[in-house]
């Protein structure tokens, strides 16, 4: 993740962060293929590229020891790597014999990619082990070119198809990536080699069938299931596990929580409202969208929610001057117009901010503030963020916040004092905040509603702690990401929720389940 550049520099000359290294596992008797995961020392830069690699990416987006089980349950366990609970990843091996790569597990791509040994001029290459055709028998040429977009570059390169280890699972005639490209830093400091996407074909680069998919036609898993458990205890050097062809009960407590698919493409699915102690921020109680994704570190969603939640734990973001200036200069015409009767999603409109061109609102103004992060739904397009929004989008934040006051029948000068504070709260550039590492017992639960059940994550969980004493630093695991209707508002659910609760994704029945880790 990026911080502030004041914030950067004290991080940096504080400390070191946690990582973990993946180790492999014995073979056990249940016939599960697991990947497990173990902590080193990172430094903060690291982090921000496991963050940026996969919130720009989309939505622009270590196998060592392999351990299967055999006592006929015929589900491979995979162990994990833990990055500082920023990156989860794991050793695959490609070609025969084949080649070890490092790659992080995601949901919320469907692409195989590592680096080509016809990676000359990129640095990144360099520094991963890189995919030798020539030393596998089982090689067969593809050579059609193609490129996957992120927010901080891109790779590029021709596919290739070859057999592909996971576990003691043998993928055969699998078509991958080989980048003979990767310009960004994001993958000269990241940990990982590559990217194995698990996410639906319908998203996959080329339409390349997905190795998960494969995995399900071969006949290589009993059930069309795969599930992850992360470990998020520091002290213990187990990073979690990927399950794949069905769940470990050791992983969870009770019963999971199903919900279907809305769409396909990414684990997409409908979620309820959310709540910021006890009390309904009443954006999403008429449903949002929501996206698992095991490749992105924190949870992100809409920068109104964002901002309300960071102001009330206390995070400090990068002060908006666009922001408090709408408060100043637009407040009471914007809470005369509401208490008017004006609907709220025209209000700007008549302010004067936002004018529509078609169907949708475009501002008059630009925000000073820029960044590059993109949206979910469209890896071509760039998406709607407090970064790049114009004042429209200001605008229509300071009216949500507003109108949420009004229920709350607050007096107009209450009401602008305390969107005048949101504006102060408003997240950096990239989306990170800082808590105060003394207030986190004192900080409110957050909660998400999916299907009528409670999602409870307590401080400990959504607050990601680094460093020990008076070198710790405390940072909020929200982060603001915009998509506009019809697609959003949306969530993208990352480890920060699936550490605390197991995670199951249901390819065969179109549904994930969630269940309270163990």
């Amino acid at each position: 993740m990026h911080f502030a550049n004041m914030e950067k520099k004290h991080l940096c000359a504080a400390l070191l962060l946690l990582a973990i290294a993946c180790s492999v596992l014995p073979a056990s008797s249940d016939n599960l293929l697991r990947i497990g995961l173990k902590k080193h020392h990172v430094d903060v830069n690291s982090i921000n590229a496991a963050r940026v690699a996969r919130l720009q990416d989309r939505y622009g987006k270590h196998l060592n020891g392999l351990e299967k089980k055999s006592d006929g349950s015929d589900v491979d366990i995979v162990p994990l790597k833990n990055y500082l609970d920023a990156q989860y990843y794991g050793e695959i091996g490609i070609g025969s014999p084949p080649q070890k790569f490092k790659v992080i597990f995601d949901t919320g791509s469907s692409n195989l990619w590592v680096p080509s040994s016809r990676c000359y001029f990129s640095i990144a290459c360099w520094f991963h082990h890189k995919y030798k055709a020539g030393k596998s028998s089982t090689y067969t040429r593809n050579g059609k070119s193609c490129s996957i977009r992120y927010g901080t570059g891109s790779i590029s390169g021709h596919f290739s198809q070859d057999n592909v280890q996971v576990g003691d699972l043998v993928v055969k005639d699998q078509v991958f990536i080989e980048a003979t490209r990767e310009p960004s830093i994001t993958f000269i400091i990241g940990k990982f080699d590559g990217i194995l996407g698990l996410g639906f074909q319908e998203i996959s680069v080329g339409n390349a069938t997905p190795v998960w998919y494969n995995m399900v036609d071969q006949g290589l898993v009993k059930e069309p299931v795969f599930s992850f458990w992360f470990n998020r205890d520091a002290s213990t050097k187990e990073g979690g596990e990927l399950v794949f062809g069905g769940v470990d009960p050791k992983h969870f407590k009770g019963n999971h929580t199903y919900v279907p698919l809305t769409q396909k493409g990414y684990w997409q699915f409908n979620m309820g409202d959310f709540l910021i102690g006890n009390t309904s921020t009443g954006y999403c109680a008429g449903g949002c969208a929501a996206i698992v994704d095991s490749g992105t570190s924190l949870l992100a969603g809409p920068t109104t929610i964002v901002t309300q939640l960071n102001h009330a734990i206390g995070a400090e973001g990068v002060v908006s001057a666009e922001c408090k200036t709408i408060v100043s200069q637009y407040g009471e015409v914007l809470w005369d117009l509401l208490v008017s009767g004006v609907r709220p999603d025209q209000v700007c409109s008549q302010a004067g901010l936002c004018f529509f061109n078609g169907a949708e609102h475009v501002s008059v103004l630009e925000l000073f503030i820029s960044s590059n992060i993109r949206t979910v739904v469209e890896r071509e397009n760039e998406g709607s963020s407090v970064g790049e929004a114009p004042l429209c989008t200001v605008c229509e934040m300071a009216v949500v916040w507003i109108q949420n006051q009004l229920k709350q029948q607050g007096t107009k000068e209450r009401v602008l004092e305390y969107v005048d504070q949101l504006c102060e709260k408003l997240p950096s550039p990239m989306g990170e905040s800082v808590v105060d590492c003394n207030s986190i017992s004192s900080l409110p639960n957050i909660t998400f509603t999916i299907k009528d059940k409670a999602f409870v994550l307590t401080p400990e969980q959504y607050i990601l702690k680094t460093g020990e004493g008076i070198a710790s630093i405390c940072i909020s695991g929200f982060a603001a990401f915009d998509v506009p209707p019809p697609r959003g508002p949306l969530w993208i659910l990352g480890d920060v929720f699936m550490g605390p609760y197991h995670t199951v994704f249901d390819y065969g029945n179109s549904q994930v389940g969630f269940a309270e880790a163990a």
